[in-house]
């Protein structure tokens, strides 16, 4: 049974990780700006404290997006990225394995095989994914009916070519729902509310609508409430660079802490 003061919200960082599988060597040889470009390097820093100070479970990966995406599923590839897949070349240019990045850079020279590819779904994908359901089920052995989920992420602070929004300056935060799938809209007002009360200015369903975490977890008529949560990165680092600023970085830090308490300790008015 869960104890008095815990809430059944978790929160999921599935795009942090930097470390590179020895299934994906190109990757290995990229210079960092390249390398950390569509990385949401810091965001586990970022979240972490106010994570633990206020006990709120979450999962995260080691690994690097571009070897084998979280936010996608195994069957995001193409006849670029994975030999002999029947999806045509190009559909998938950021899917499961990234061929391009979001500036264009050329990550995939030659599909991988499909060997390769099945290794990274069990060595980075079932693991995260299997934390995640743990999370879920914990919740549910405590007693929870329902579920609250933040899945975390960054997004550059200008669209690119790549995205929906090129040459736009985006929001603080951008929070989506798979276009109001996902979750309860009072779990999503609430969450917005939050971060704006924090100091942040906050978007809506653009130019981001939620990934496939959203769409995995987020169920309302099994009461599974899920959000994605972007970050603006130029709040806290250099993008060109990819390093941290410092004292920015504790200021952010300082508004998360304020937003996820506003969401915890609201939580129960919308259950």
């Amino acid at each position: 049974m869960a104890n008095a003061n815990e809430v059944p919200l978790i929160v999921t960082i599935p795009h942090s990780g930097e470390k590179v599988p020895d299934q994906t060597p190109w990757l290995k040889s990229l210079p960092e700006e390249v390398l950390m470009c569509d990385v949401d390097r810091f965001v586990d820093f970022l979240y972490e404290p106010t994570l633990h100070k206020l006990h709120i479970p979450y999962v995260k990966t080691e690994w690097h997006r571009y070897a084998a995406d979280l936010n996608r599923v195994p069957e995001d590839v193409d006849a670029t990225s994975v030999i002999g897949n029947s999806n045509p070349a190009g559909m998938h240019n950021r899917g499961f394995h990234w061929v391009i990045t979001t500036y264009k850079h050329q990550l995939m020279k030659e599909p991988m095989s499909l060997d390769a590819h099945n290794e990274l779904v069990k060595l980075v994908y079932e693991p995260f994914h299997a934390g995640v359901r743990k999370l879920y089920a914990d919740l549910h052995e405590k007693g929870f009916k329902k579920t609250y989920h933040i899945d975390a992420h960054s997004m550059p602070s200008l669209g690119t070519s790549e995205h929906r929004d090129p040459g736009e300056l985006r929001a603080d935060i951008v929070v989506s729902d798979s276009k109001g799938k996902s979750c309860d809209p009072r779990f999503k007002d609430l969450v917005i509310a939050a971060y704006a009360s924090a100091g942040f200015k906050v978007g809506y369903n653009w130019p981001y609508f939620g990934g496939r975490v959203t769409e995995q977890y987020g169920d309302p008529k099994r009461e599974q409430h899920t959000l994605q949560v972007e970050l603006n990165r130029s709040l806290y680092m250099d993008e060109k660079t990819k390093k941290l600023k410092p004292e920015e970085a504790k200021k952010v830090q300082e508004k998360l802490l304020f937003a996820v308490s506003y969401v915890r300790n609201n939580l129960l008015h919308i259950m």
